[in-house]
């Protein structure tokens, strides 16, 4: 976790990727929308036969878009995601259409916070929020193991603590 004082700190992908375990979690989060509208356009299709042509085509506008989403986000976002922290800064790269690479030196660093919603903790996971003195805002880890998250912040912690400088 750790790179030489010498190293310079420069805009690179950072190094290590986030769980397997986010691709499940990214795909039950890309569901949670098509998959009830659909059943529930399914069952009015199923339901209401003179409306069957247009409950036909509302399914298929909702089921096309929604299943390609649900097949190609989580492993596209999985290629894209990275984090690493170094005894210099934290680089995360994410995104899937949008994507964007950012290093925060530690001296910029104000606070340092763990996310777990409640698909994170089914699967395990959990993201860590590193406030730092910027307009562009947080840096955001998502989808990384609980307890490797736990040492990432407690890392950071005694990291930032022993960096000279005010963080402003």
């Amino acid at each position: 976790m750790s790179v030489r004082h010498s190293e310079t700190l420069r805009l690179r992908p950072p190094r290590h990727r986030v769980e397997r375990r986010a691709i499940a979690w990214w795909t039950v989060q890309s569901s949670l929308i098509p998959v009830p509208t659909m059943l529930v356009v399914g069952t009015l299709y199923l339901l209401i036969p003179p409306a069957r042509f247009v409950f036909g085509w509302i399914l298929l506008a909702v089921a096309l878009p929604g299943i390609a989403y649900m097949a190609v986000m989580p492993l596209w976002r999985y290629r894209v995601h990275r984090w690493e922290t170094t005894d210099q800064a934290v680089y995360t790269a994410t995104g899937w259409l949008w994507q964007k690479w950012r290093v925060a030196p530690l001296s910029r660093i104000q606070t340092v916070d763990t996310v777990r919603g409640p698909l994170e903790q089914l699967f395990g996971l959990s993201g860590i929020k590193v406030t730092t003195a910027s307009a562009s805002g947080d840096l955001k880890i998502r989808g990384i193991d609980h307890r490797q998250a736990l040492d990432v912040v407690e890392h950071l912690t005694r990291a930032t603590q022993a960096t000279p400088g005010d963080a402003t």
